[in-house]
């Protein structure tokens, strides 16, 4: 019994750090993007939105694809 108890008690400090680190990152995250929303519309106004790399390589065929 004791042994599950401990297994238990780990368990529940090993998700209480996850929960710390995913919460650290929330915030990150948030302030990092802060501003793209309107970046991405003036680049957009801007023409300069474009595909930088092709969307299909030229030596692309469908006639393998299984679907």
């Amino acid at each position: 019994m004791g042994e599950i108890a401990d297994n238990e008690t780990l368990l529940a400090k090993v998700l209480a750090y996850l929960k710390g680190l995913t919460s650290q990152q929330k915030g990150t995250d948030a302030s990092v993007r802060n501003g793209w929303a309107a970046a991405a519309k003036q680049a957009h106004a801007d023409g300069e939105d474009k595909l930088m790399v092709s969307d299909v390589f030229e030596d692309e065929t469908m006639e393998d694809w299984k679907w």
